[in-house]
């Protein structure tokens, strides 16, 4: 299934700062979500966004007429922002405060940005800048959030449904790809777009390098969107 051309990075994200307060604003790998879920069509379906953070996915999806938007996300912050943001755009979406294991309900689309970043386990300063860690720190692997999204999925997606996903090349896709499919999903990279590397990536460059998981001297990251459908 193909939902989109690899492209650069979209002319729209003008956010330049990644976070107000404890929240996650939308950045390249928002943008790369939203066009998934423009390719695909939400009209008069059912949405569950996980990880929203500011809300964008969710808003963006109930302007494009899903019938049904509920977000979720674990950060108190991140829900009244999500929520404030509904308001201000002017649609009606439902959002929770939750852990996204424990969500349950079915689905015709669910979308999720999770944290993904590989993380150092120390805390040097030098390693985490200012900002929202909980929206990107993910473990040693990058899969600390995402290995357990992958397995649970699955039980959100009615038949004939779809999840769509947005992670970096760092936290390995085909370990999702891998989940996905061995929860009964069909599952590919749809997606993937080429962007440099962010105060946190920057941060975490030399010791990426030193684990070997990044070229000397790269500064860039791959985004890849994986689009997962369950069987009708």
């Amino acid at each position: 299934m193909t939902l989109t051309s690899a492209s650069p990075a979209s002319p729209r994200a003008t956010v330049a700062d990644s976070a107000v307060g404890e929240v996650y604003l939308p950045q390249q790998d928002t943008e790369l979500l939203i066009d998934l879920v423009h390719s695909l069509g939400v009209d008069g379906k059912r949405v569950l966004d996980l990880c929203t953070g500011s809300g964008a996915i969710a808003i963006a999806a109930a302007r494009r007429g899903a019938a049904e938007v509920t977000a979720v996300d674990a950060s108190a912050d991140a829900v009244a922002y999500a929520r404030r943001s509904a308001r201000s755009a002017g649609v009606s979406i439902t959002v929770e405060h939750g852990d996204l294991t424990r969500h349950v309900g079915h689905y015709d689309v669910v979308t999720c940005n999770p944290p993904y970043v590989p993380t150092p386990p120390v805390s040097d300063p030098r390693y985490h800048p200012a900002g929202p860690s909980h929206a990107w720190d993910a473990g040693l692997d990058g899969r600390a959030v995402l290995d357990l999204l992958c397995a649970h999925v699955p039980t959100l997606v009615r038949p004939g449904g779809a999840f769509l996903l947005v992670h970096s090349e760092f936290a390995d896709e085909e370990a999702s790809l891998r989940t996905l499919r061995a929860g009964g999903l069909t599952a590919e990279v749809v997606a993937e777009r080429f962007i440099p590397f962010g105060p946190v990536m920057t941060a975490r460059a030399e010791w990426l390098e030193e684990r070997g998981l990044l070229d000397r001297g790269c500064r860039v990251e791959r985004l890849v969107g994986i689009a997962a459908v369950a069987p009708s």
